[in-house]
Formats: structure tokens, C-alpha cells, sequence
């Protein structure tokens, strides 16, 4: 089975045959690059565990613009969680910004593991925690960080989208323009 899932789901509680069904319950899929997990107006009928390649999710904005909301790197976990948990459509769009492998679990697979497997849903617990403080960090950032610390935490904490995504989108998830970015970019390489 993948490391890949034994990282994502390494959870003390859980009986080790347990653990084995909870890996066992995926599936791999790959995704070639620009392909769609998921499009607006679609509701979530899965989550994928992300083994290799970068993804993105984005929202399109009243003026018709692409604004990306997020990106996903290998060890994470893409959802797109109102959609899936709430069963609604989405208004966000997942695609893959590289060729991917990801492993696939659907909303009903994981249902029935969740409520019948002791310690699962400590597991979701914590990660729904994680992921709600990391939604609400970047939500102050955008608020209190300059765009020039935004670029500088992406680039510590994941230099993997620094690397891999086109300028646009990083642009887009600061909340900055193409030619801001540009010139952020410029200064800090002349330092």
C-alpha cells in the first residue's frame, strides 16, 4: 500500500486490521495535468490522497476571473469538504496543474468506515481541526501580512508551489496581481 495513505492516516487508536481496511478502501487513480477532480455545480462524491503532483482548486469571481483558492501537495489530502460532507454543489473548481497520482476513497466508503472503525473519527476530528486552523491562518494573512510575507511563508512552507505553479495562479492565492508578484519577486532576488 502506498506511503502515502499510511502518513495520512497514521492514527494511534485504530486496530492494526483496521488500519489495513481504511488503506485498503482507496483507489489509485491518476490524473493527466489540467484534469478535473471536480467542477462547480458538481457535488463531491470522493476525496483523493495526493501521492504525487501539485493541484489547485480556484473560484471563478463575479467578474469572470479565476481566483485560486488553494493548492494541494503531495501527503494532502484534496477535498473539497462543504461539498462532500454537506452534499452541496460546489463553487470551486479542482484541477491538476502536473500529471498525478492520487488515491481515491468515495463519500459512502468512508462513511461506513467512519462510523464502524473505534478511533476513526478521532482521525477526523483532528484533521478537520488542522484544516480549519490552517483556513483561518491564511484568512488573518490576507488581512495583516504584507503580499511580500504572504510570498515569503508560500515559499518556506511550500516551496513545491513556488517551484511548480504558474506565476498567475500563485499571483491569484495572494490576492495579488501578475505584475505585483513580478516585482516582489524581483526585489527579494536583489537582496
Amino acid at each position: 500500500m502506498a506511503a502515502v495513505l499510511q502518513n495520512v492516516y497514521s492514527i494511534s487508536g485504530i486496530k492494526p486490521d483496521d488500519q489495513v481496511r481504511i488503506l485498503n478502501s482507496h483507489e489509485k487513480i491518476i490524473f493527466k495535468k489540467v484534469d478535473f477532480l471536480l467542477k462547480e455545480g458538481q457535488i463531491a462524491s470522493e476525496y483523493y490522497c495526493l501521492e504525487s503532483g501539485l493541484i489547485r482548486s480556484f473560484a471563478i469571481s463575479s467578474d469572470g476571473k479565476e481566483v485560486t483558492t488553494g493548492f494541494f501537495s503531495p501527503g494532502e489530502i484534496v477535498i473539497e469538504v462543504a461539498s462532500l460532507f454537506l452534499r452541496v454543489p460546489t463553487r470551486e473548481n479542482i484541477q491538476t496543474l502536473t500529471d498525478c497520482t492520487c488515491w481515491r476513497i468515495s463519500f459512502d466508503t468512508f462513511q461506513e468506515l467512519f462510523h464502524s472503525i473505534d478511533g476513526f473519527t478521532d482521525w477526523g476530528r483532528t484533521w478537520m481541526s488542522g484544516a480549519l486552523f490552517t483556513s483561518k491562518q491564511r484568512s488573518l494573512s490576507m488581512i495583516t501580512d504584507s503580499a511580500t510575507d504572504r510570498y515569503l511563508a508560500l515559499q518556506r512552507e511550500q516551496p513545491e508551489i513556488i517551484q511548480q505553479a504558474p506565476l498567475k495562479y500563485i499571483a491569484s492565492y495572494l490576492g495579488i496581481t501578475d505584475t505585483s508578484l513580478s516585482r516582489i519577486r524581483n526585489e527579494l532576488g536583489k537582496r
